[in-house]
Formats: structure tokens, C-alpha cells, sequence
């Protein structure tokens, strides 16, 4: 039962954050590239969302069902730290390789068309767009290793408790969705057709269920370990939603402007504790 609803929950979690990051984009919500401010929702809106929803899972969820367990607070927020450490050396690993690539790019533009292409210091904790010279496959080889350890973290919620599990998979679709609305993008750029561009970005979101299907095999094996698994998940949306998450959104705005995105974020919270009362009711 639980090998079931893990994978339901991947699949949901990694394919459905894509179709609906496609649907959002074909009925008119911005994309990264587009211009038009007088959108009443944009992608900064939806990372608001996603930022406020890993936040309310990690520190309302993940973190109270650790603390449960027969391990003790000491080791727990290590195991927390370390997790964080580890997140932004992994970050920094693929920033210096984004960087090399685009240094490359730069030089053969240079001793080709002539014009070069700067590279984007900017993280996005796995979901980096390369030049459009090397293809989109980058794109969704660092989306399908996101993928894959989204779906490690969904699993270890789901053994500790299916209603933990349900939050941590509403949580991962929430932060996938805006991601999702970057790789199409690029991905349209590299396929020849739209929906040529949805099932590529779509087959790395089913890598999801992949990762969950491995993560049950690994935790039910390591049952003991079940609190440090999920202290370490907590340190993934954490790290993501303060690092990633919210820098982009640190820009100076308008008072207006500074409310919707609280609002935007307050949303993400309320979103998920809503999931998690009406699971619970059940």
C-alpha cells in the first residue's frame, strides 16, 4: 500500500507539476523571458508559493515527525546542518560546471558567429539553462537528478506517515511547477514542436517515481534511520526555499508589489496546512 501511494505520489508530484506548468504557460501566465507586467500572475508569484509551501513542510511537518523518532535533538540538527552544507556544496559544484560550460560556449561563439554569449551566474539548485548551443539535454539531465532526489524525500515522508507523505508531495509539486515553466521554456528553443518539448521535460519528471521507488527500497531497509532521512529532506526544502526560493524574489518593489508576494507566500503556507488538517480529518 505504501509502495503504491509513493509512487501515485511521484508520478503526481513529477509529471503533474510539469502538465500544469504547461497549462499555466498555454492560458497565459508569464514565462522567464516574457515582459508583459500587466499579468495579474507571473512566475514570481508562483515562486512565493512554492517558497512558503517548503518552508511550512520542512519546519511544520518533516521536522516535528523527526523529532518524534527515537533520535536526539543533537544529532538531529548535525544531521540538519549537514544537510545544508552539503545542498550548497552541491550548489557550488554546479555552478563551477555551468560556468566552464559557458566559458567553452563563449569561446567557440568567439571563433564563430562572433558574438558571445555571457554566462548567467545565477543558481537554480539543478534546474541551470545552458547556452542553447549544447542542446536542452543539459537542461533535463540536472532536472532529472533534481527529479530523482524529490523522489528519494517523498518516499522517506511517506514511510514515516502517508499524510506526511501527501505534504512533502503537494510541497514538491509546489516548487516544481515555476522550475518547470524555465526548462519548457528552453526546451521549446531545442524541439521542434511544443509537445515535443513537454513529453522531454515530462519523461525527467517521471525520473520522480524512480527516486521514490528507490527511496522505499533504501529507508524500509534502513527504518532506524527514518529521522535522519527526514532531517535531511527538511535540509533539501530549506535549502531551496532560502537559497534559491526567495533570493530571486529579493528585488525593490512597490509597498503593492511587497504585499503580494506575502501574500503569494502566506498562500504557500496556508496551502499546505490546509493539505495536511483535511489528511489528518481522514
Amino acid at each position: 500500500m505504501t509502495l503504491i501511494a509513493i509512487l501515485l505520489a511521484t508520478l503526481a508530484a513529477g509529471i503533474g507539476s510539469v502538465w500544469l506548468a504547461a497549462g499555466l504557460m498555454r492560458l497565459g501566465f508569464l514565462g522567464p523571458s516574457d515582459s508583459d507586467a500587466a499579468r495579474r500572475v507571473g512566475p514570481q508569484h508562483l515562486l512565493s508559493l512554492a517558497a512558503g509551501a517548503l518552508l511550512a513542510t520542512a519546519f511544520m511537518h518533516l521536522l516535528p515527525e523527526a523529532f518524534e523518532g527515537p533520535a536526539g535533538p543533537k544529532a538531529l540538527f548535525t544531521t540538519l546542518l549537514v544537510g545544508l552544507v552539503f545542498f550548497f556544496l552541491l550548489d557550488k559544484a554546479e555552478l563551477w560546471h555551468h560556468g566552464h560550460e559557458h566559458h567553452h560556449a563563449e569561446g567557440a561563439d568567439d571563433h564563430g558567429d562572433g558574438h558571445a554569449h555571457p554566462a548567467s551566474g545565477h543558481s537554480d539548485h539543478g534546474h541551470h539553462q545552458p547556452p542553447l548551443r549544447s542542446g536542452g539535454w543539459t537542461v533535463l539531465t540536472g532536472d532529472s537528478v533534481h527529479c530523482f532526489g524529490d523522489g528519494i524525500l517523498i518516499a522517506s515522508a511517506f514511510v514515516a506517515d502517508l499524510r506526511l507523505g501527501l505534504v512533502a508531495a503537494l510541497a514538491v509539486l509546489a516548487h516544481e511547477v515555476p522550475h518547470h515553466i524555465g526548462d519548457l521554456a528552453v526546451m521549446r528553443l531545442n524541439s521542434p514542436t511544443r509537445r515535443a518539448a513537454l513529453v522531454k521535460v515530462s519523461l525527467a519528471g517521471a525520473v520522480t517515481a524512480l527516486g521514490g521507488l528507490t527511496g522505499w527500497w533504501l529507508v524500509d531497509r534502513l527504518h532506524d534511520y527514518l529521522p535522519y532521512f527526514l532531517a535531511i529532506a527538511s535540509s533539501s526544502f530549506i535549502y531551496v526555499a532560502l537559497a534559491d526560493l526567495i533570493p530571486q524574489l529579493q528585488r525593490r518593489l512597490t509597498a503593492s508589489e511587497t504585499a503580494v508576494q506575502i501574500f503569494w507566500l502566506m498562500v504557500g503556507i496556508a496551502l499546505v496546512t490546509v493539505v495536511s488538517s483535511l489528511a489528518h480529518s481522514h
